[in-house]
């Protein structure tokens, strides 16, 4: 298999955390690509028509896209233990990649635009979702953070990396303590070492 890959992107690193939680690493090459909505890889395209990371060339079938079905495809080929918790764990998945799609277009704002034309309301409505989904796991879903090794860890972890690397002030942790403490300690595990942006 061979994943197209940037080590910067939080969806592509939820995959890779996967990888290394599963023990499927070795099965897969990793295919560094840079891509932009503003100047998407021929060779990426090619694969997957919406021109996003992470895509999965599998032998045997089409390409697989979006990090949430790759995950699932991973999870079940090493024998299916991530979503134990059923329709909660994929809701708070859910919820992890609605932190990095926010995340992501507050990077494409500051990043892509002119600094006259950022837009500071569209900044701040993307933050308030960070902060609220961050509240939300910190009333509601944080049981499922702990025990067994599962995809709400995974993901929620690559989502709040994320946020500290690209949006440093992004105060997520102040009015959720809990999920601050967890996501020190979750930091630690040799996956999340082992795929950190300054680290591939």
């Amino acid at each position: 298999m061979k994943l197209y890959y940037s080590p910067a992107s939080p969806f592509v690193r939820k995959v890779v955390l996967v990888l290394h939680e599963t023990g499927q690493m070795d099965d897969v090459e990793l295919l560094p690509v840079s891509t932009s909505v503003t100047g998407p890889d021929s060779a990426l395209a090619a694969s997957n028509p919406l021109a996003k990371i992470p895509a999965l060339i599998r032998e045997g079938g089409p390409t697989l896209y979006d990090s949430r079905v790759i995950c699932e495809f991973l999870d079940a080929r090493a024998g299916g233990v991530l979503y134990r918790g059923g329709w909660d764990m994929k809701v708070l998945e859910a919820t992890a990649d609605g932190i990095m799609d926010a995340a992501v277009s507050m990077s494409y704002e500051k990043r892509l635009r002119p600094a006259e034309k950022q837009w500071d309301a569209w900044l701040e409505g993307q933050l308030s979702k960070v902060v609220g989904a961050c509240t939300a796991i910190e009333t509601r879903w944080m049981p499922l953070l702990s025990g067994p090794i599962n995809i709400g860890q995974l993901a929620i972890a690559a989502a709040l990396a994320y946020v500290d690397f690209r949006h440093p002030d992004a105060g997520w942790r102040n009015a959720s303590p809990q999920l601050a403490k967890w996501f020190e300690t979750f930091e630690t595990r040799p996956s999340m070492q082992a795929t950190r942006p300054d680290a591939t």
